[in-house]
């Protein structure tokens, strides 16, 4: 269905632009929910490794992942641009303990 990557800490690369969790749905199975509950299991995990708030990006014109990461509770803090792609960069913080997602 999908695939899901948690970095358990940041460096600057990932902080800028990348966070704490990347996910992608197979494009034969993007719009049936299946991007939200990757996302729900992986802020669940990362509770588990004792994150209390991670960082979750997208790129400012995937409507669909933005859609998804505000369902989940992330708030926008800032959009910058990847110097390498020049792609404008969506930066959302989600509070982990939060027990009201989805």
């Amino acid at each position: 269905m999908g695939i899901v990557d948690i970095h358990h800490k940041l460096n600057d690369h990932l902080l800028a632009y990348g966070g704490h969790i990347g996910y992608t749905v197979l494009p034969s199975e993007r719009r049936k929910g299946y991007g939200l509950q990757i996302l729900l299991l992986a802020l669940q995990k990362c509770v588990g490794l004792g994150l209390k708030r991670v960082l979750v990006t997208c790129a400012d014109n995937n409507t669909a992942s933005y859609k998804i990461i505000e369902k989940a509770g992330g708030m926008l803090e800032n959009k910058v641009v990847q110097p390498d792609s020049g792609v404008l960069v969506r930066r959302y913080w989600i509070q982990t303990e939060s027990s009201s997602r989805g």
